[in-house]
């Protein structure tokens, strides 16, 4: 076999000839041969076949053709009405490669009469961008395929292929009518809406309040845009009486043609209701997931507000989604935006199926192979792509987030009719609402056999007297960590606000720690924010929460030292554990600079496990705040005649790891402590006054309080230089017996 340079020719042919096929290199080949032999595109090619315009095109003309592939069809299984539009209207007249299909927001112009535009978006990625037609993603490893159509006594014609995995659809009449409305802009969409093919909803109260405000330029105005038009069912309760110029602007953005695959979730864009310095309204997109089906919904937030127009979220459902139009694309919504006109109750039952993974259901991109498969996980009814397992949960039977939590309250029976009325009555309440898996977990469905304890973990999540949005929060942590008090006494909750990337804000209240998944629902008398967990119901060991918690960091790294911290997750066992928050070893680094930085250091390890120990107890019960205020009391009430200071309380012994820790706890009954320090306890211990600032942090093995100062004195840690070795031998041996003490 003749080699040149040690290559086998004849292998190297094959090799060519199956990478041309694989990859259309073969450009001498037509397309439409091409296309024939793909399996992948088979019902497309059908279309193309029973249509006389693009037979022609493909004989005669340059072109470009997004065929969408098998799969993409399953979404429209019925849809066999004019497939000759259809077909056009994936075909244009211009042959672009996927590089040379432009930036965000270009329309192309298609075969269909009038030149209905196609729509580009570039969505960037870590590794490769991704590109959209209106709402289909480009199979790019599929794409790019070139072929060159050849007629004697002409020049070559190219053409090329891009794989889709949507069917586009156009916007237009039905081929029965006599006046045809073939590529509408937004406003021709709303005035012919009735004879357009886009089932059974209708838009004539927008449209006529539109009409009312003389706004119709905006939906006139060329270029690319994004519309959102509210259908009618969404104007009960007199809503179209409160629609003003500001609330129409508020439902376009400007300059930006935003289709839902593609958008970005939950980035805002400014709306054209942003003017004169008065309000400030932005949109973005969220989505949830019902069993095998994406719900896409829309929110208008109003930042900046003024008397007419409330601060907040107000959310609707997206009813059909990605109508492309002349000059951009419209969503048709259940209800208009930036309308506040709902109770917090009537909001609680409206809401019935947003649920917990609202905003976390994203198109994967970029990282795939995009090979199409018959798995169904990796079908979706508004495409073909997958998606990350791990956040395709079934939605429970019964619907949503809010209409669950009004329901667990109801299932209270009067005392749940109560709650609900404090919530009615109230004019400034922030309710923080447990989405729907949260309320559904088992450890959350133990609680409920216990009516009143349920009930008392509900009010945890009411704040009243006080609208606390998302920004309010963050500007009050500024100053420290933000508490507000709840409907149970003593029970406050604790908020944190990160703000890099996207602001997202956590809420602790008994211990658990929540994130709020959508913040600022807005009401006529105050706001929702949706979290992913019940406040107040353990979910965390000791250990768990203070290796989670950033305000604890300081204990738990000292913990780290010898396995002290290994013992706190025995679930065997019940913990009171006192626990010096940061800001509290930052102060004793002031008062004993020299012993606290030893208490830290390494070799000095035996001293950081020993002062731990002091604020360790281990028992067959907890010791909550209460429990030994009243222990204090009882003693108090005994030794009453045999005490030689009878203005100081006697103390409680409590048995830690380390001896006995001997405290009592006083509580102040003015606001003022509670303002400063989180609560109102403050414990005595030797000649120190502490104050707690968090008491009773539940966890499943124990409790925690979160203290102000930690139980050290000066001159507990001193160290000469040669006990270091002596320091180390005993270190070994404690770590020895620490470590038998946790697998016990």
């Amino acid at each position: 076999m003749r080699k040149v340079f040690g290559i086998d020719l004849f292998a190297f042919g094959w090799i060519c000839f199956i990478l041309c096929l694989g990859e259309g290199w073969c450009e001498d080949e037509s397309l439409y041969n091409k296309m024939k032999n793909d399996p992948e595109i088979s019902q497309f090619i059908s279309w193309l076949e029973a249509c006389r315009v693009c037979k022609f095109s493909l004989e005669n003309e340059p072109l470009t053709i997004f065929a969408p592939v098998n799969q993409a069809f399953q979404k429209h299984l019925g849809l066999t009405q004019d497939t000759d539009s259809l077909a056009q209207y994936h075909i244009t007249n211009i042959p672009k490669t996927v590089q040379q299909l432009g930036v965000s927001s270009t329309s192309i112009n298609t075969r269909l009469p009038g030149g209905a535009p196609i729509w580009i978006t570039i969505s960037p990625g870590t590794y490769n961008d991704a590109f959209y037609v209106n709402n289909a993603r480009l199979l790019y490893r599929q794409s790019n395929i070139v072929g060159i159509q050849t007629q004697t006594g002409r020049a070559p014609i190219t053409q090329i292929l891009h794989k889709i995995d949507e069917v586009l659809i156009p916007t237009r009449s039905s081929s029965n009518l006599s006046t045809q409305i073939f590529n509408p802009n937004a406003w021709e969409f709303l005035e012919g809406y009735e004879s357009l093919i886009q089932g059974s909803h209708r838009v004539r109260d927008f449209r006529q309040k539109i009409k009312h405000l003389r706004k119709e330029n905006i939906f006139r105005t060329e270029g690319g845009h994004t519309f959102f038009i509210p259908v009618d069912e969404g104007f009960a309760n007199n809503r179209a009486t409160l629609i003003d110029d500001y609330i129409v602007d508020g439902h376009v953005i400007p300059n930006a043609v935003l289709f839902t695959t593609p958008t970005k979730k939950d980035s805002p864009f400014q709306t054209l209701a942003n003017r004169d310095n008065v309000i400030r309204v932005v949109i973005s997109f969220t989505q949830e997931q019902r069993e095998n089906t994406i719900i896409n919904y829309v929110k208008s937030h109003t930042l900046y507000a003024d008397g007419k127009h409330p601060q907040g979220v107000v959310l609707a459902e997206i009813v059909k989604a990605n109508i492309p139009v002349k000059n951009g694309v419209i969503h048709l919504i259940h209800k208009p935006l930036m309308i506040v006109d709902s109770t917090i109750k009537e909001l609680l039952q409206e809401h019935k199926d947003y649920i917990c993974n609202v905003g976390n259901v994203q198109r994967m991109e970029n990282i795939w192979d995009e090979t199409p498969k018959t798995n169904s996980r990796f079908f979706h009814p508004n495409g073909y792509y997958p998606y990350d397992s791990r956040i395709m949960h079934k939605d429970e039977k019964d619907g949503g987030i809010l209409n669950n939590f009004f329901n667990e309250i109801t299932d209270l029976g009067f005392e749940g009719q109560n709650f609900l009325r404090t919530i009615e009555k109230s004019e400034d309440i922030t309710l923080f609402a447990p989405c729907n898996s949260a309320l559904d977990s088992e450890i959350v469905r133990r609680i409920k056999m216990d009516r009143s304890k349920f009930l008392e973990i509900m009010k945890m999540h009411v704040v009243v007297d006080n609208r606390l949005y998302l920004e309010t929060v963050r500007k009050e942590n500024e100053h420290g960590v933000f508490q507000v008090p709840t409907l149970i006494k003593g029970k406050n909750l604790y908020f944190n606000v990160i703000t890099v990337g996207n602001r997202t804000m956590t809420v602790e209240g008994g211990g658990v720690n929540a994130t709020v998944i959508q913040p600022d629902l807005a009401a006529k008398n105050g706001i929702i924010h949706i979290i992913d967990r019940v406040l107040g119901i353990p979910y965390s060991t000791v250990l768990e929460k203070v290796s989670t918690d950033p305000m604890l960091r300081d204990t738990f790294e000292l913990g780290q030292m010898q396995l002290f911290n290994a013992q706190l997750n025995d679930t065997n066992k019940k913990f009171t554990y006192f626990v010096p928050r940061n800001k509290a070893w930052q102060e004793a680094r002031v008062e004993m600079p020299s012993a606290i930085k030893k208490l830290f250091m390494y070799e000095y390890a035996y001293h950081a496990i020993t002062t731990l120990q002091r604020h360790l107890i281990v028992s067959d019960d907890v010791f909550t705040m209460e429990r030994i205020k009243q222990m204090t009391k009882t003693k108090q009430t005994a030794n009453q005649t045999n005490r030689t200071n009878i203005h100081q309380p006697p103390a409680v012994e409590l048995p830690t790891l380390r001896g006995s820790l001997k405290i009592f706890v006083e509580e102040k009954l003015d606001n003022s402590l509670k303002r400063n320090y989180g609560s109102a306890y403050i414990i005595h211990w030797e000649d120190l006054r502490i104050p707690v600032f968090r008491p009773n942090v539940e966890c499943t093995n124990g409790i925690i309080h979160v203290i102000d100062k930690p139980f050290l004195k000066k001159g507990d840690i001193r160290v000469s230089s040669a006990g270091v070795l002596e320091t180390s031998i005993s270190l070994t041996i404690l770590a020895l017996i620490l470590n038998h003490i946790a697998n016990a």
